[in-house]
């Protein structure tokens, strides 16, 4: 960790590996007005909208919708299995895949029938979209989501989620920040439009209308994964049945569950603040955690140590490095899929519009770990042996 100490309030960064649109995006964040003590970027660094990704800020008096972000309640789970690699072949696990694929819808899909009762509310943009958000429910989405099956060093298999709110966590987000960007003009304090940090105070209507629907979708996000997760455990004993071997759900271990975009009231250096982790995972002391890397780089099970020079947080993964029309670009479409296959990893990339969650769009996640060991220690190391992505 180094510190910079140029701006209003001290910067503390885990990396030396910052782009340049990410450096003044963090800035903005030390000059800004209610930002409290210092602010915290993560290892997995990059440019966001507004605030960066592996971004932590806490604020005194005020919350901000673009330092939480659309995705709102993003995050991972993960849950061992009871079978070892050495019984699952590439052919059993591409039966697991092709199972997979049919019975959770990616990207834009959605399912035809709810698969769980999803509970009312009277916050307003919620509950407007909760009749779209019910067949939402128990979906991956696109992007940088996935579904993955790994090997721990004992060779037990583990099956980790990525994935958030879906379109519910956008709709709030959006709503909320046109409402901040509305109120700015009425505001005393003034930040600039080109910062992209319009607020909201925490005591006014819209503050804490915000902060309901907000937890409202975080909480969405983890049953989300959740509902995922014991549809994968299905597809698993369904398919080994078949196999002649039989699984109980009770045979799975219990389900880890992080989010990393949102903002939470803490209590950090004798004072109650509002933490913005945008792309960041919280680490208290004995905390689970967990870091993804790419789809052809390990992940890790970790356990937090609750340093309060990062308001008590992580990474939230390996990091861009490159943007998604950069890597498209950039990378090499035979390449990339030559890297998972010598690895025997059974991966989805099949064209250049692919190449934008490749391996080699994303930061090396051992010099990640490496940078972060004071916020963090390894539980697990966990290899990709197959993946699933939009």
């Amino acid at each position: 960790m180094k510190t910079i100490n140029s701006e209003k309030i001290p910067i503390k960064i885990w990396t030396d590996n910052v782009e340049e649109s990410a450096i003044k995006q963090i800035k903005n964040l030390a000059n800004f007005p209610f930002a409290f003590h210092h602010i915290a970027i993560m290892p997995d660094v990059h440019k966001g909208f507004g605030m960066p990704i592996g971004g932590v800020m806490a604020t005194k008096d005020v919350i901000i919708p673009n330092a939480v972000g659309v995705d709102i309640g993003c995050g991972m789970c993960a849950v061992k299995t009871p079978l070892k690699s050495d019984n699952l072949s590439v052919d059993l696990l591409k039966k697991i895949i092709g199972q997979i694929r049919q019975t959770i819808p990616v990207g834009f899909k959605k399912h035809k029938i709810p698969k769980k009762e999803i509970s009312k509310t009277k916050n307003k943009i919620v509950s407007q979209e909760l009749n779209s958000a019910k067949y939402q429910l128990g979906t991956l989405g696109g992007g940088n989501h996935f579904i993955e099956f790994q090997k721990d060093g004992k060779k037990n298999i583990w099956i980790m989620i990525h994935s958030g709110s879906r379109n519910l966590g956008f709709k709030v987000a959006k709503y909320y920040n046109e409402i901040a960007k509305d109120l700015s003009s009425k505001n005393s304090v003034k930040i600039p439009v080109e910062w992209d940090l319009a607020f909201l105070y925490l005591d006014s209507k819209e503050g804490k209308d915000y902060l309901d629907e907000m937890n409202y979708c975080v909480n969405f996000a983890c049953e989300n994964r959740k509902l995922m997760a014991d549809l994968v455990i299905g597809v698993f004993i369904d398919v080994l049945k078949k196999e002649n071997v039989k699984l109980l759900k009770k045979d799975f271990g219990k389900i880890i569950d992080v989010a990393h975009n949102y903002a939470r009231v803490e209590k950090h250096f004798g004072e109650r603040v509002v933490v913005h982790r945008k792309g960041a995972t919280s680490a208290k002391k004995g905390e689970l955690g967990i870091i993804p890397g790419s789809q052809g780089s390990a992940s890790y099970i970790v356990n937090g140590k609750g340093n309060e020079e990062s308001f008590m947080s992580c990474s939230h993964g390996a990091g861009r490095k490159m943007s998604r029309k950069g890597a498209q670009e950039n990378l090499k479409l035979e390449e990339e899929k030559k890297k998972l296959e010598d690895l025997g990893i059974v991966h989805g990339i099949r064209n250049k519009r692919d190449l934008d969650e490749a391996a080699g769009a994303y930061k090396n996640i051992e010099e990640v770990m490496e940078n972060q060991k004071d916020l963090i220690e390894v539980v697990e190391k966990l290899v990709p042996i197959g993946v699933i992505k939009s």
